[in-house]
């Protein structure tokens, strides 16, 4: 399927990649808005062979600790490459006459080995002599980390530490170096704020919003969809409609068009609104049995049933509130469940897409 809209947001990377590198670079927004599309976009069809781009994607890895991290950031046995890389000149080659896009940093397997057996600084020199290498090579080189949350249990498990070098390197590589751009993608805004604070980031790094579509785009995004898939045009009716079940999410208003080729337009919509209302309805059943916690600062606060539900039900006329309307261990565990999405720039909450938002009207 062809690439929709987002030019604002495409552009605004791309000047930012024309330019030096002096920021890292969050592009956050709620769950499955596009981010990783609208990143794939820009290094598959929007840049030339000067750029050289190193994408990560950390949901591919199960990382738990500091072994996986470091495994999930090279060009690893898994896909069949590090074995064919023997030499420091090869990783070189690959680097001037290779793809213009690389899935993880290459390296030779000895050197490879060698990392798990030294101090997190050396991956970190190692991946500096590589970004440093293909720049006067002639390539401008671009690190994406991609599904940034991936890397959370890392710090759970007492890797702290491991954050803040890592996020102080990244400072290194733009604001200090100008050496490479980075960009960060995560729809958790919860741990963003985590690593904004722990990785001392004031003034280090920037925000890009990939948001859900407002309503003139998501019933463009119909039409396109429908002469895509069904080979036909919408009603206004039929788009009005799915616009007020899903809203603007764009992989919803896909999975409703595609299955309108075999279902019932009003049973889809049904079926989705129920599967929802079900969801919440066990997320708040689920309440009765346990005591929810939040960790802030490395002190556990518990939430209480009563404030969760108070806080949902202002939703009830509005969908998106500031975030000064509710106590933050209740707003940051409605985000940590993925029911809420926190906009930390603006400071307001909204539910995770318009079906969460119609399922707590309806359940509240």
């Amino acid at each position: 399927m062809k690439f929709f809209d987002r030019e604002k947001e495409i552009n605004k990377i791309l000047s930012i990649i024309e330019g030096e590198p002096n920021f890292i670079y969050f592009i956050f927004g709620p769950i499955n808005s596009g981010k990783t599309a609208l990143i794939n976009e820009v290094i598959n069809n929007r840049l030339d062979d000067n750029y050289k781009v190193f994408y990560i994607n950390f949901r591919r890895y199960l990382i738990s600790e500091k072994k996986e991290f470091i495994e999930a950031i090279f060009t690893t046995k898994k896909e069949d490459i590090l074995e064919e890389i023997k030499s420091k000149s090869e990783v070189i080659n690959m680097l001037i006459k290779g793809a213009k896009v690389l899935t993880g940093i290459p390296i030779p397997e000895v050197e490879f080995n060698k990392l798990f057996e030294e101090r997190i600084n050396d991956v970190f020199q190692y991946l500096n002599d590589i970004l440093l290498k293909t720049k006067n090579s002639g390539k401008k080189p671009i690190l994406i980390l991609d599904e940034l949350q991936m890397i959370k249990d890392v710090v759970v498990n007492g890797q702290k530490y491991l954050l803040k070098e890592l996020f102080q390197f990244l400072v290194s590589l733009t604001k200090e170096q100008h050496l490479c751009h980075v960009f960060c993608l995560s729809s958790d805004s919860l741990f963003i704020e985590y690593i904004y604070n722990t990785g001392e980031l004031e003034e280090r790094a920037d925000y890009i919003l990939v948001d859900d579509f407002n309503r003139d785009t998501a019933l463009k995004f119909m039409d396109f969809l429908a002469k895509e898939i069904l080979n036909k045009n919408l009603s206004n009716e039929e788009k009005e409609k799915i616009y007020s079940y899903v809203g603007g999410k764009p992989v919803l208003i896909y999975k409703v068009i595609d299955k309108m080729r075999y279902e019932d337009f009003d049973e889809i919509l049904n079926f989705m609104l129920k599967d929802e209302i079900s969801k919440l309805e066990m997320f708040l059943d689920i309440l009765d049995y346990i005591e929810p916690k939040i960790k802030i600062r490395n002190k556990i606060i518990e939430v209480k049933n009563d404030d969760i539900i108070k806080a949902l039900k202002m939703f009830k006329d509005k969908y998106e509130i500031s975030k000064r309307e509710i106590p933050p261990p209740v707003y940051m565990y409605l985000a940590k469940e993925n029911i809420l999405f926190l906009n930390p720039i603006e400071g307001t909450l909204k539910p995770q897409s318009f079906l969460v938002w119609n399922a707590i009207k309806r359940v509240l």
